[in-house]
């Protein structure tokens, strides 16, 4: 089983969005370019909620 891990998990250079399904929790949906996080987003919001996170870059949300 072994030890947890000390440091938080980081997460990679992208475009994220955070999906959601009623009655559970939110997952990070990550693309490579803005394009193709809108087109995704698109495609979720048909049947889940959707939130647009940004864009992360060396760990730091960008605006």
């Amino acid at each position: 089983m072994g030890r947890p891990a000390t440091k938080p998990a980081r997460l990679r250079n992208g475009f994220y969005i955070e999906v959601k399904t009623q009655g559970s929790g939110a997952i990070l949906v990550r693309r490579d370019t803005r394009e193709q996080m809108l087109l995704a987003a698109e495609d979720y919001a048909r049947t889940k909620d959707v939130t647009i996170r940004g864009e992360m870059r060396d760990d730091k949300w960008v605006d």
